[in-house]
């Protein structure tokens, strides 16, 4: 720390702050980097190498495995240590879970569209769907009407939680943009 801001502070004011002599603090400084400290940077690449390598799937576990076979000794600790202070994580992947429930026993709206999807004019048929779609921050559900017609996008809605007020969102937006008659 007083090394990154000596440029910034004077060196003996930052040393009496912290409880530190000075001249203590020169001698760390004018001592060659320790040969575990070098190791631990060179084993720090070859870490980085194999993480990526992984897609960032592995973890210490698997990395300290794959060096133990490219004949590096080191114990699975001392990796577990170098990720943790280089930020080096596993990504990990949630389950899949099923989002639709087809054995309900709700009445099921008839089919009035009969496959004609092919429809003469815009805003007399409009279709719907709905999928999740992962992101960054997780799973988003995204809510679709489309005018059959010009297969345009009229009204979509996306919400981390899959629910009725999804579909009325993107309805709201179709019924608000276009403005069809009844």
């Amino acid at each position: 720390m007083i090394q990154e801001r000596d440029r910034r502070y004077p060196i003996r004011l930052m040393c009496r702050a912290l409880a530190v002599s000075s001249a203590g603090y020169y001698a760390w400084r004018a001592r060659p980097e320790s040969a575990r400290a070098v190791a631990n940077r060179g084993l720090l690449t070859a870490i980085r190498l194999l993480h990526h390598d992984s897609r960032q799937t592995y973890g210490s576990p698997r990395i300290w495995q794959a060096l133990r076979a490219q004949g590096h000794r080191v114990g699975e600790h001392r990796v577990a240590r170098i990720m943790r202070q280089a930020d080096l994580q596993a990504k990990t992947v949630q389950k899949w879970r099923v989002t639709t429930d087809s054995a309900h026993r709700l009445p099921v709206a008839a089919n009035t569209l009969q496959r004609q999807f092919t429809v003469p004019q815009p805003n007399r048929v409009w279709a719907g769907a709905i999928t999740y779609i992962w992101t960054l921050e997780g799973w988003l559900y995204l809510a679709v009407l489309l005018d059959l017609c010009s297969r345009a996008v009229s009204g979509w809605a996306m919400s981390p939680r899959l629910n009725g007020e999804l579909t009325e969102q993107a309805l709201r937006m179709a019924l608000k943009t276009w403005q069809p008659t009844a």
